[in-house]
């Protein structure tokens, strides 16, 4: 049986700089394959976390094509100014060889018209078809998908397999029962770190995007393999994810900020990863007593995890 690409932990990269503040793609593929090899299932590229809207679309191109020419399994973000943009960038995913494509709703013109998205997803859809796809739904993007927009393009495009959940607790619960519980063929995702647990236990999530998991792989896979067992009836897992959901609360909850890429990008420097130093804007930078807040959390973790009894 086809594995489902949507399945198990993928972490979104995060795109690294030259020092002259450009995409560093040798560094981009380094990380991926140290995570591909660490236990995740497939990478994410460009999401929010690779800085699309910072990307002409030839570089967010050849950092696909980089990926895919290194073998490693890649889902394809589709997130662009305007509809033609992003059925181009789905073309090219399906074209290079891309495993999977991560539908991002249209922003900036009519984002709120249904009649604009449903004609937006289906343009994407249509240039990429057979390609495994999930549609992003997130609340930062301005618009709400629902079941019956999602069911209406599942029947036209069947590769629309999977939505990935950005939203808070109720937004995951929202999808749990009027889409996912309609219907076993589509896969839930969790979008966003802190919902780990309610997305797998009570939601019935088959996989996790994580930003957190590209600075603490080893940790966020044990999380959820920790929150797989917990849904199955486990008591001792499900103890065992809610402690290291909790020690993980602060770190987690970088994701759910306008400041995400520029806190993880900090984090992965100080787990030895140089080449995440830079920003491509320059006045893109956290504060001195932002950094010094994630170092001590990051730092709190570490000596917690250490110690912890269910450490892996």
């Amino acid at each position: 049986m086809k594995r489902n690409i949507f399945g198990g932990t993928i972490p979104a990269l995060m795109t690294p700089c030259t020092t002259d503040r450009q995409p560093d793609f040798d560094a981009l593929v380094s990380t991926g394959r140290d995570l591909i090899e660490a236990g995740m299932s497939a990478l994410v590229y460009c999401g929010s976390m690779g800085d699309w809207p910072l990307l002409s679309d030839e570089q967010r191109m050849e950092g696909v094509e980089r990926l895919v020419r290194a073998r490693l399994p890649v889902i394809v973000g589709t997130g662009a100014q305007n509809t033609a943009r992003a059925s181009a960038l789905a073309a090219h995913a399906k074209a290079c060889g891309a495993k999977g494509l991560m539908i991002i709703p249209r922003v900036l013109s009519r984002g709120n018209s249904a009649a604009a998205q449903r004609a937006h997803f289906a343009d994407i859809l249509t240039a990429a078809v057979d390609l495994p796809s999930v549609i992003y739904n997130s609340p930062y993007y301005g618009y709400e998908t629902k079941a019956d927009l999602f069911f209406e393009l599942r029947s036209r495009f069947p590769h629309l397999i999977g939505f990935k959940e950005f939203g808070g607790a109720a937004s995951l619960r929202y999808a749990a029962e009027h889409i996912t519980s309609r219907d076993a063929g589509v896969t839930l995702m969790v979008g966003v770190d802190t919902q780990v647990f309610h997305g797998f236990v009570n939601c019935g999530a088959k996989g996790a995007i994580t930003g957190i998991g590209n600075v603490l792989p080893k940790e966020v896979l044990q999380l959820v393999a920790l929150c797989e067992q917990a849904a199955g009836g486990d008591v001792l897992a499900r103890q065992r994810a809610q402690e290291l959901e909790a020690a993980l609360a602060v770190l987690s909850s970088f994701d759910e900020g306008v400041d995400l890429v520029l806190y993880f990008k900090h984090l992965m420097v100080l787990q030895g990863h140089k080449a995440y130093a830079l920003h491509f804007n320059p006045s893109d930078a956290l504060s001195d007593s932002q950094k010094n807040y994630a170092t001590a959390q990051f730092e709190l973790f570490k000596r917690w995890y250490a110690s912890w009894p269910g450490r892996a």
